[in-house]
């Protein structure tokens, strides 16, 4: 097996959640070499602390990370590999099918564990909403696999990792970026939080989200919302957890007014530690909980933060 890890990267720098790829390979049994592919990055060492055998630090002039960009990136020096492992970002999951279409290779999406067996690569994948966990096997002889993010721990593994330098300049595509727009704050991203707090409907307005902010910022956390909290306009998309949003997997996730619709767990529920606060002892969400309190919301959060604070 030849393993191939696309490693995500923004303004230069590693997206550090996209180096789990690396840790999920390394869950391969056997002496397989690990190459990582990083396009115009600067920190191209953090590859070999968490495994990886091989560095190729790819430089495209007037590149603008698009999927139709990274795929094509990609696609000049994917030949030699058997196996393309990527996070499911979303970036990762428009570049993942894109890349199995043009080496018309097995594609296996959002993956939570992977094992090989001889031949054989056998791997699970959540479905319905996480009811249900599919395991599924390949003996394509080319296979690209996307890992549910934060579904592998990242793992450091030291290795004294040759690096390889490729310039590859882009062709006329059909698609180009024409303006980027980033959200200014100063909370952890959502998607890599190691804490996340999100609020739903039972906050009652956009006005009592400041509670949610409130005991983010005390856990240095970032803010998460659910999908009815998002389509009342409440909350920006970005914010969304769950089936239609991003899916989390903090050490520790808060659902406070979330009554846990399908919808909403599909995000989630592989979160270390889940705390629902809910007024309704009958919420879904404290079938998922690890701990749970029900009561009223604008009385415990304000309390909750006052002995965080202490």
């Amino acid at each position: 097996m030849n393993i191939l890890v696309w490693i995500e990267t923004k303004d230069q720098q590693i997206v550090k959640s996209t180096l789990s790829a690396l840790s999920a390979a390394n869950q391969f049994t056997g002496d397989h070499p690990i190459t990582a592919a990083l396009i115009n990055a600067t920190n191209i060492e953090d590859c070999s602390n968490y495994g990886a055998n091989k560095i190729l630090s790819l430089q495209v002039p007037a590149f603008q990370n698009s999927p139709e960009q990274v795929s094509y990136v990609l696609s000049q020096i994917a030949e030699p590999y058997d196996t393309i492992l990527m996070v499911a970002t979303a970036l990762g999951r428009d570049v993942a099918p894109r890349l199995a279409a043009q080496y018309n290779a097995a594609l296996i999406v959002d993956v939570t564990s992977l094992k090989n067996e001889d031949s054989k690569i056998m791997v699970t994948h959540p479905v319905f909403a996480g009811k249900a966990i599919q395991t599924l096997s390949t003996t394509a002889s080319k296979r690209v696999i996307s890992i549910r993010p934060k579904a592998f721990i990242l793992q450091p593994n030291q290795k004294n990792a040759e690096v390889e330098t490729i310039t590859i300049d882009l062709p006329t595509l059909k698609t180009k970026v024409l303006e980027t727009r980033y959200v200014a704050t100063e909370r952890p991203l959502l998607s890599e939080a190691d804490i996340v707090v999100s609020g739903g409907r039972g906050l009652k307005s956009a006005e009592h989200f400041k509670l949610i902010e409130d005991l983010a910022d005390t856990l240095h956390a970032a803010v998460g919302a659910s999908r009815a909290v998002v389509d009342a306009g409440w909350r920006p998309h970005e914010e969304q957890v769950g089936q239609t949003g991003k899916t989390v997997s903090p050490s520790l996730y808060f659902a406070i007014a979330i009554s846990g619709a399908v919808q909403h767990l599909a995000g989630m529920t592989n979160s270390k530690t889940i705390v629902a606060i809910n007024s309704d002892p009958q919420a879904p969400i404290f079938k998922v909980a690890d701990y749970g309190i029900i009561g009223d919301a604008f009385e415990i959060v304000p309390k909750l933060i006052e002995e965080l604070k202490k």
